[in-house]
């Protein structure tokens, strides 16, 4: 395996979002056999799931002023440019249920899913591990993480969990790629202040998995550029 961790640049990265893949297939096909009572206590499930990820990745922002005028300035710029409706027209041929809840949202699957897989600090430091030569400890531990994780997502949600797969290959890949370019700005401080506005946004999804409230999460997806901007500008 070393080997081929030294003949692909990307060899992490690639297992990851093979892993994540083969748990989202194995999801799926166990939610077609699934009647409805079960999918939707795993539904519930989930959104505990969800919940307390979410908390876990909130709390380990540093400094909360960063993290409350990121989501409130992420959240209005992305209220303004209308993300929610915009990647929702991208994706009408999966609507959203008239309850308002998010099941079988292909958007909103694949938003849970990808926050889950590349929010926390796990996938970054990973990535720039492999990318600075060493061999991708974090990443593989990652990988069975991301397909016993995807099983429950896929099972749920539904196929968007599978195009957050690719997302994530493509994310970390191009932090591996870059590795040396992206060590000096994406430090454990500015990590943990773009981790912490992911949490939020978990929390909120998590909020409409329990039907609890809706929110429109994808608006709030700005917030973690600005996150990144502030904690750069503070902590850099």
């Amino acid at each position: 395996m070393e080997l081929l961790s030294s003949q692909i640049p990307v060899f992490g990265s690639l297992v990851n979002a093979l892993g994540a893949l083969a748990g989202g297939l194995i999801g799926l096909l166990i939610h077609s056999r699934l009647p409805e009572r079960v999918t939707s206590i795993s539904f519930h499930a989930l959104g505990l799931f969800t919940l307390v990820a979410g908390i876990s990745m909130a709390l380990s922002s540093n400094n909360m002023l960063i993290m409350v005028s990121s989501i409130v300035a992420g959240s209005i710029l992305g209220e303004i440019i209308g993300l929610d409706q915009k990647l929702k027209g991208l994706s009408s041929h999966h609507p959203a249920p008239a309850d308002g809840t998010v099941r079988n949202s292909f958007t909103e699957a694949c938003l849970v899913a990808s926050l889950l897989y590349c929010g926390g600090s796990m996938g970054i430091l990973g990535a720039i591990e492999e990318g600075l030569g060493g061999f991708p400890n974090l990443l593989m531990a990652k990988t069975l993480l991301d397909f016993i994780a995807s099983i429950a997502l896929a099972s749920s949600l539904g196929p968007g969990v599978i195009l957050a797969a690719a997302i994530m290959f493509f994310f970390q890949g191009s932090i591996t790629l870059f590795a040396g370019s992206l060590q000096t700005f994406l430090t454990p401080p500015i990590i943990d202040e773009i981790s912490g506005v992911g949490g939020l946004m978990l929390i909120g999804i998590a909020l409409g998995l329990l039907e609890i409230k809706r929110m429109r999460v994808m608006n709030m997806l700005p917030s973690i550029l600005i996150a990144f901007a502030l904690a750069l500008f503070f902590t850099g």
